[in-house]
């Protein structure tokens, strides 16, 4: 036999053996319903081949009966539908896989955070997640991060502090099986399994509970029954870690419901369903369909005799919800992943159903339920103070220790909380964290990315890569000792050349990143916020029980400070706009400048951004997007912005110029208010009316003083042309006459608090 020959003989065993080995240890995780993280590393190829043959072996052995490789590009051999880039992982959520092989190794593929938490969270016991990466791996950025890479930014040129401590994670942690292409894998012990107090071995499946066949943990089939119970004005809040079932018990109670709806007497039952993204929900529709075969699916809707399951997304669902449309009595609404969700959006569903349940996962990789409950409860104990809770604990896909469930959260921080840490004496004081510091500080790091997931309600794991990674992101924490008090996340944007600016404002260039740039010229025409400096803040947040206390405003104040010194031109921020967010940048002292005229289909908001000069080319620029929004303003409330929230209307006009009230509009105003004339005839006064009450609110309110309440609804009236029956709803009064006289009431105190009236009327 030639040395070639033996070579290759020699190599087949070493592989033969390692697969082996790995099957094996694969089945001993089976026993105990954990699942494991095979960490292979080498060169592309010689990783490649090894995962191959683990597949391969496996296939033949009926040990995997759903794999799937992840990479940019298929392997040759691999059928087609077991073959998936990362940007489309996702498109798994619901589904069920045996093996998963992500390919971090090969040119023009590499890590992406968010296909590895959400496929890690598809896996069932006894199955194997194999991470392939360089033997190298952390030294330099990998393909995935050309996502990170903002113009002029390559990706090569970015640090990888990111991939580093993935690899220092894994190389410390004894649960992750170490494999090195061409050796033995090094396998870490598996318990065996033993019997439990109920009688049951660790590694069986769990039984059918006895709440409900359909169930498989007694956590499942109370979840189950809850949700099946609702009463009105007592919401649910169902909150579970991943791989506890939440969502099939989602579906379960709608096969349940709609079985009710076919009883003698019943109705028809509707039920309707939201989620970030239909693929949330994609486990609902499955239980539903296996439940009720009689059924039948069209597209994003359910149809059984009973009734019918219909999901709606955010946007679809406020838009609806604001005409009248859906919600009202014997409607229920389903949420799910609430935590993705922002709370005022709730809130408002909240009111227009009686029956309703939000889910949210509590550690995911896709938002935090924890910050859900701080941010949502204040208004839930307002709205429904009879609320109930139900947390699922029990795993299902896999038993309780799992090490590939504790890895995932360790990896990517899913598992990350806010410094618990007592504040400390003297005065906060904020400080530039050094990102080369933080990656080796688990701690802190854990502590300030906790505190992001708890304030922010889309902090996903490519969040944490940017934090340590991102060209021009800069981290200030405000520290009271060893207390973190805040934590602002800023990125640099703009600084264009002219010509390249000009391309982009015109739409035929889109340069990776710089969101608040691009959109101020391309949107709002100033060439000038893409060859000036601007710095974003991209996240801004302060502990649950520290807030309202000055924190957010010192952080402010202090990136204010830096981008003065830093020759920075504006600083601005983009968010859901809603009246908390918004009073709380004003008082910061930013301007609106630019509002979405959409709702962004996850949020539910349209997108608002802000801006604070800190140059005087930078006050130019503010001046100049502040009167381009503020004449534009009247005419996008009549049409495109009709269906805003009264609430934000109202707190932009406030910011905006308000006309002086001529003689004639007074007079006008008092025939509205103490006469018969039509207030439709008398817009434009009442228009002005609202301005100058709005701007003399905003000063007021900054003093202490209460809001008042009838301006958003007059607003309402006066800018967006809302009917009649949409005010008689939202004030609570009878018909067209009910509303007539309310408008005339609140014309006739505006009014008098503006400035007073007539002297003739007031003598009346």
């Amino acid at each position: 036999m030639s040395d070639r020959g033996q070579d290759g003989g020699d190599r087949g065993d070493r592989e033969a053996r390692a697969v082996s080995a790995l099957l094996a240890q694969a089945r001993r995780l089976a026993r105990r319903r954990w699942r494991g993280l095979v960490w292979l590393t080498g060169e592309a190829e010689a990783c490649r081949r090894e995962a191959q043959s683990l597949w391969q072996a496996g296939e033949e052995q009926g040990a995997w009966r759903a794999p799937l490789w992840i990479a940019a590009e298929r392997p040759e051999g691999l059928a087609a539908s077991a073959w998936l880039p990362s940007a489309k992982a996702r498109t798994r959520l619901g589904g069920e896989q045996d093996l998963v092989v992500i390919d971090a190794v090969s040119a023009g593929s590499g890590f992406d955070p968010e296909a590895f938490g959400a496929l890690a969270g598809t896996l069932t016991a006894g199955g194997l997640l194999v991470l392939m990466t360089p033997p190298d791996w952390g030294r330099r950025p990998d393909a995935d991060y050309a996502r990170l890479a903002e113009h002029p930014w390559r990706a090569e040129q970015l640090t990888a502090r990111y991939l580093a401590r993935l690899a220092r994670l894994l190389a410390d942690d004894a649960r992750v099986i170490r494999w090195t292409a061409g050796a033995a894998p090094r396998l870490p012990d598996v318990p065996e399994a033993t019997t439990g107090a109920k009688g049951e071995a660790p590694g069986e499946p769990p039984s059918l509970s006895a709440g409900d066949e359909a169930c498989l943990t007694e956590d499942q089939a109370e979840a189950v029954a809850r949700l099946t119970r609702l009463r009105r004005r007592r919401p649910l809040v169902l909150t579970a870690d991943r791989g506890r079932g939440k969502t099939a018990a989602l579906g379960i109670a709608c096969a349940r419901l709609l079985a009710q709806g076919t009883g003698a007497g019943a109705g028809t039952t509707e039920i309707l369903v939201t989620a970030p993204r239909p693929a949330a929900v994609a486990g609902l529709f499955e239980r539903l369909a296996a439940l009720c075969p009689e059924g039948q699916r069209h597209g994003q809707a359910f149809e059984a005799p009973g009734g019918r399951v219909r999901f709606l997304a955010p946007d679809e669902l406020a838009r609806l919800a604001e005409q009248g449309e859906v919600g009202g009595p014997g409607r229920l609404l389903l949420v799910d992943e609430a935590a993705a969700i922002p709370a005022p959006l709730l809130g408002r569903w909240l009111e227009a159903f009686p029956r309703i349940a939000f889910a949210t996962t509590v550690h995911g990789y896709e938002g935090s339920g924890r910050g859900f409950a701080l941010r949502f409860r204040e208004r839930l104990e307002r709205q429904a103070p009879d609320f109930r809770e139900c947390h699922l604990a029990e795993p299902i896909r896999w038993a309780a220790g799992d090490p590939l469930e504790a890895l995932t959260a360790h990896l990517l921080l899913l598992d990350a909380e806010p410094d618990t840490a007592p504040t400390g004496d003297g005065a906060p004081i904020a400080r530039r964290l050094d990102r080369d510091v933080l990656a080796h500080d688990e701690p802190r790091l854990r502590a300030v990315f906790g505190l992001l997931v708890q304030a922010h309600y889309r902090t996903t794991p490519a969040d944490l890569r940017r934090l340590l990674d991102g060209p021009g992101v800069t981290i200030t924490a405000l520290e009271a000792g060893s207390a973190l008090e805040g934590v602002a996340v800023c990125g640099d944007e703009g600084g264009f050349p002219a010509v390249l600016a000009e391309r982009v404002a015109r739409g035929e260039r889109r340069p990776r990143g710089h969101l608040l740039a691009q959109s101020l010229a391309a949107h709002a025409g100033e060439r000038e916020a893409l060859t000036a400096r601007l710095r974003r803040v991209l996240r801004i947040a302060v502990p649950a029980g520290r807030r309202r206390l000055g924190g957010g405003r010192h952080l402010l104040d202090d990136e204010l400070a830096r981008a003065r010194e830093e020759g920075i031109d504006l600083l601005g921020a983009s968010f859901g706009a809603e009246p908390g967010l918004q009073a709380f940048w004003q008082s910061a002292g930013f301007r609106a400048v630019r509002l979405g005229l959409t709702r962004e289909t996850a949020t539910g908001e349209h997108a608002l951004m802000v801006v604070r000069p800190t140059s005087a080319a930078g006050e130019a620029l503010a001046a100049r997007l502040q009167a381009r929004l503020h004449r534009q303003l009247p005419g996008l409330l009549a049409f495109e912005l009709a269906e805003l929230e009264p609430a934000v209307a109202l707190a932009l006009l406030a910011e905006g110029p308000a006309p002086a009230l001529e003689a004639a509009d007074r007079r006008d105003l008092d025939d509205v208010a103490f006469g018969h004339r039509e207030p439709a005839l008398t817009r434009p006064a009442i228009q002005a009316l609202v301005r100058h009450r709005a701007r003399a609110g905003m000063r007021e309110e900054a003093r202490g003083a209460e809001p008042d309440e009838a301006l958003a609804p007059l607003a309402a009236w006066a800018f967006q042309g809302r009917d009649a029956s949409w005010l008689a709803q939202r004030l609570g009064v009878a018909g067209k006459k009910g509303v007539q006289a309310w408008l005339r009431e609140a014309v006739a105190r505006l009014h008098d608090r503006d400035g007073g009236l007539s002297p003739d009327v007031a003598g009346r």
